[in-house]
């Protein structure tokens, strides 16, 4: 297929007439425009729509491996330069592995390192952004440096650096995703390139001619059966262990029954060592029929030994398929929480979904986690003591020392601490167990932060919008004379923890008070909302609960 290609135009800061240097394995579409110093590396897709324009500032730079999708401007300004990986001056640099997905805009100077996702819409102007990051969809970064390995959420605007320090880092299902999406590409490529080649794509024509309908299966079908399909196993698990076997991954599988799903204890199948898919595909097969009824997941191992792509392919219902993204199905276990996207979740009962959900936010934004307990009279002077130091980022390690502390501290309560260690403040306590029992409702209950929660019979002032939990909070922060306040913040900075107050709350009782909240959560409906408990001698925070989520 002819490039839509031309040389840079002469112009009053530079008249080299430069041309693009585009490598043989690499497809650009001929609905796109390569013009000027644009020097494309190895097995590149550059798809429909595409504008690349060395023309003002140059030379660019496009790593081996990199997807650049339809409708991507990348462009640079005549001043300013960026320092690529060969140490050597661009206008603009992308690495290798690297994902700039539809009608992002890259304009130079600007960096974005190997192994990189820049989300639809995105833009990303005289900023650097680090290797293995992962900027969501509709984000501004701009004047900035992202650290590598660092997330940013859609409609984020990164344009100051102490916003890019305190980015959170990037998960390991995030990770999965970009993966994902740079093998899809590798596929459209070969593709594309085969569609231009008449000796790979007569073959495939001819083939799709001479296939005719036998009992619904075609002649086609049945010759490729063995290589390729599977009577077990989804369209998307084939296509994956594919994508796996081209990266050069090995290939591993386990299974566990629904009792220790819980605690996340997998066994390992027999070692797949396969030389092609059809071999591949056996091997999955084999595990999943000798434990049906489990579940059973699949994972590529890097020569580093680390997992990469971990998918549960089947759950004790039977089902197989995956969804588009990788992602594990969302299996619903029998307790009082979901289990994560691997299936890893933990728990004995006492930790309900609410507070597994917060736990799951909070490590994802990057917090440490602490549980606090308190007897019922030193409830009113805020005198709470730590439980012992959780130090771990595993949701499992993290449930297990909770449900310690609340074995621990039967009789008492219990709450949950989020800290931003880099601003050594917190910005989550929420009680997690009263002394007659745990502080959130079952499952099968709604959540007491949600904003339709009813109160309970027990409060002498009751609320449509708060749950007795709450309401019983702010009984004893006005009984012990704490002052009351709200904060809000919306979904897009609730990961920076940018939380904006409405002021003291002036109440002469508990129903003006109620009142007051109920205001709020109106009024900032499908945000963030916490109750702040203030100690006005001792001008500090007793309590910061979260009472609505979006």
């Amino acid at each position: 297929m002819a490039v839509s290609s031309t040389v840079a135009p002469p112009t009053p800061w530079s008249r080299n007439l430069a041309e693009p240097t585009i490598h043989d394995s690499s497809f650009v579409h001929s609905f796109s425009k390569v013009i000027g110093d644009v020097r494309i590396g190895a097995n590149v897709i550059v798809a429909p729509g595409t504008s690349i324009r060395a023309d003002e500032g140059t030379p660019f730079f496009i790593g081996e491996n990199t997807n650049i999708q339809d409708g991507v401007v990348i462009h640079g300004l005549e001043q300013g330069r960026v320092i690529g990986d060969d140490q050597k001056e661009y206008s603009v640099w992308i690495g290798k592995n690297a994902s700039i997905t539809h009608m992002a805009l890259i304009h130079g100077p600007a960096y974005v390192g190997d192994n990189s996702f820049i989300g639809f819409r995105s833009t990303v102007f005289n900023a650097r952004v680090g290797a293995g990051c992962i900027v969501m969809m509709h984000a501004l970064i701009q004047d900035v440096e992202i650290p590598p390995g660092k997330y940013v959420p859609s409609g984020a605007i990164i344009t100051n650096q102490q916003q890019a320090d305190r980015l959170p880092d990037v998960q390991a299902r995030d990770q999965e995703f970009t993966h994902h999406v740079v093998g899809i590409n590798q596929a459209l490529r070969a593709g594309y390139l085969c569609m231009a080649d008449s000796k790979c794509i007569t073959p495939i024509r001819d083939e799709i001619k001479k296939s005719s309908t036998r009992n619904g299966i075609t002649v086609l079908e049945l010759e490729r059966s063995s290589e390729v399909a599977s009577g077990s196993l989804s369209a998307e698990t084939i296509e994956q262990l594919r994508y796996l076997l081209q990266q050069g991954y090995k290939i591993g599988t386990e299974h566990v029954d629904q009792r220790r799903f819980r605690t996340g204890s997998w066994t390992s199948c027999r070692p797949i060592d396969a030389r092609s898919l059809g071999e591949a595909i056996a091997a999955l097969e084999g595990c999943v029929a000798d434990h049906a009824g489990e579940y059973v997941r699949l994972f590529g191992i890097d020569n580093g030994r680390r997992r990469v792509l971990e998918t549960i392919i089947q759950r004790p219902d039977g089902t197989v398929a995956t969804p588009a993204t990788f992602k594990a199905p969302a299996a619903q276990s029998n307790g009082s929480y979901r289990a994560n996207t691997n299936g890893n979740g933990a728990g004995n009962g006492r930790i309900s979904a609410e507070t597994v959900e917060q736990i799951s936010q909070l490590l994802a934004g990057g917090y440490k986690i602490g549980t606090e307990h308190v007897d019922e009279r030193r409830f009113r002077t805020g005198s709470w003591q730590s439980c012992q130091p959780i130090n771990s980022n595993s949701t499992n390690e993290v449930i297990a020392a909770l449900e310690d502390c609340i074995n621990n501290h039967q009789g008492e309560y219990v709450r949950l601490i989020g800290i931003d260690t880099k601003a050594k403040r917190r910005v989550l306590e929420s009680i997690i167990q009263r002394p007659n029992g745990p502080a959130q409702p079952s499952s099968s209950q709604k959540s007491s932060f949600s904003s339709g929660a009813t109160a309970t019979a027990t409060a002498p002032a009751t609320s449509t919008r708060l749950s007795g939990e709450v309401v019983e909070q702010l009984r004893q922060l006005l009984a012990s004379g704490n002052k009351i306040s709200i904060e809000h913040v919306d979904q897009r900075r609730f990961r920076t923890g940018s939380w904006t107050s409405t002021g003291t709350i002036q109440a002469n009782s508990e129903r003006e008070a109620i009142a007051a909240i109920e205001a709020n959560l109106a009024e900032y409906q499908g945000e963030y909302v916490r109750l702040i408990g203030i100690d006005p001698k001792a001008k500090r925070r007793v309590l910061e609960s979260i009472i609505q989520r979006p």
